[in-house]
């Protein structure tokens, strides 16, 4: 099989050319076919308590029951933490990325976020409430000319997150004009459950313990018990730091449990979701190359074509990258039971099989894609950084939980 070429690329994305380009790979848990895997938890709407997402698929010609273990943000946010890795290891090609960067300084310690880890990316919150050089950056003519990039013109966008028109993002906020940008690259990972039969709506339950070498228990009293939260006030999450206090103002024969301080054991108890046994695991990956032509940047024809191959080449990097990575969490370590497939669409039925990209081609394919568009559609490609600092009332907001009261 031919590996995939610049000149293929830049062909896909021209009017006609292929729909999609498609990965797939085939994986297993490391620990072997008798080992579980702990999928993606979710929260269902009016439900207590984690839950895992099981959906009815058509896998190897038969109806069957899957679970997702990586959803489809997931898969995507995986890609853009592999560049954002590359990038502050310096790598040569992503450092030429145009981002966003949002600082933060609290306390001391200062905290940088870009665009590649911002949920809504160029679009996110955190940009639109910070300032540049004093200046709101809702105001700046920079951040207006990219909230003003349409498909029919997007070199704004492109010159200033690209990563937004890989990965998506939407203006949510704005009152009109809103930008919306689909992903061009999707992927997933699913578990084709090994029982078929397994009733989906009672899941096992796992046991989890934790062993206190001083003592299983341990009780104060409530005066000592403010003293220890007191000490540990600023490390400590308001609602539980709220708990602890009202727990101390209640006084308790024998004393009152310590153990929202971390201090104590937990006895054995089956109260986490169990992990789930697989009979295969698939992941996938779809790059839109349809989605892509619907772009363009000024730059005629042949230019539209060079920045449209540039974004499918900035999408197989951060694929090549995460798919290197089998990272997911604690209790779903997965192995390749098999290489991975490359197909590009040719219509009519039609496929061809490419080999698979590794980061070192994926990086030499990104490179030449940088060139050819900086000379075929003049843009600008120099790491450039809007840099953006944070409203310091942001992060001095900020709590360690979801909500709290």
């Amino acid at each position: 099989m031919a590996q995939l070429t610049y000149d293929q690329l830049r062909s896909a994305v021209v009017a006609g050319g292929p729909s999609v380009l498609v990965s797939t790979t085939d994986l297993a848990a490391a620990g072997g076919a008798h080992a579980s895997v702990a999928p993606a938890r979710f929260v269902a709407k009016g439900q207590q308590g984690a839950v895992y997402a099981y959906e009815r698929r058509y896998v190897d010609g038969e109806p069957c029951q899957v679970v997702i273990i990586d959803s489809k943000q997931s898969q995507l946010n995986r890609a853009e933490t592999a560049l954002q890795q590359a990038l502050d290891d310096g790598n040569v090609a992503l450092k030429r990325l145009p981002h966003v960067a949002v600082t933060y300084e609290h306390e001391g310690v200062t905290e940088i976020y870009t665009d590649l880890m911002l949920p809504h990316r160029a679009y996110d919150g955190h940009v639109r409430a910070g300032t540049v050089a004093g200046v709101a950056v809702t105001q700046t003519p920079e951040y207006r000319a990219v909230r003003n990039a349409t498909p029919a013109n997007a070199r704004a966008l492109l010159e200033f997150s690209p990563i937004t028109l890989v990965f998506g993002g939407w203006d949510a906020s704005r009152k009109s004009r809103q930008g919306r940008w689909r992903s061009a690259l999707v992927g997933e990972i699913i578990g084709v459950l090994a029982d078929q039969h397994t009733d989906t709506r009672s899941p096992s339950m796992r046991g989890g313990a934790r062993v206190d070498p001083v003592a299983m228990q341990v009780n104060l009293d409530g005066p000592t018990l403010k003293a220890f939260a007191e000490a540990q006030r600023d490390e400590l999450s308001t609602s539980n730091y709220d708990a602890i206090i009202k727990a101390a103002a209640k006084p308790k024969e024998g004393g009152i449990s310590a153990s929202q301080l971390g201090l104590g054991g937990i006895p054995p108890s089956l109260d986490q979701l169990a992990g789930v046994a697989c009979s295969r695991i698939i992941r996938s990956h779809v790059l839109s190359l349809a989605t892509l032509r619907q772009i363009r940047f000024g730059a005629g024809p042949d230019g539209d074509a060079a920045c449209r191959a540039l974004l499918a080449a900035l999408a197989l990097n951060g694929l090549a990258r995460s798919d290197a990575e089998l990272y997911l969490r604690a209790n779903c370590d997965l192995v390749e039971a098999g290489p991975t497939h490359l197909t590009v669409d040719r219509r009519g039925g039609e496929h061809e099989s490419l080999e698979s990209l590794d980061i070192l081609s994926a990086d030499a394919l990104l490179s030449e894609a940088i060139a050819r568009a900086c000379t075929d559609a003049d843009i600008r490609w120099e790491g450039q950084i809007f840099a953006v600092q944070g409203n310091p009332a942001v992060v001095a907001g900020a709590t360690s939980t979801a909500t709290e009261s």
